[in-house]
């Protein structure tokens, strides 16, 4: 994901607050298991 707009990035919908997300590089190497905008999102995903 070298040198890639910040347009251009893939998104995902968060599972809990329902907003896109786009991706991050802290994401590069599980992004396919990434279902969570946020720590927070994912602590209340009941």
């Amino acid at each position: 994901m070298r040198h890639v707009k910040k347009e251009n990035l893939p998104e995902k919908i968060c599972l809990v607050c329902k907003r896109p997300f786009s991706w991050r590089k802290k994401w590069e190497k599980n992004w396919e298991e990434v279902k969570y905008c946020s720590d927070q999102c994912r602590k209340n995903k009941k």
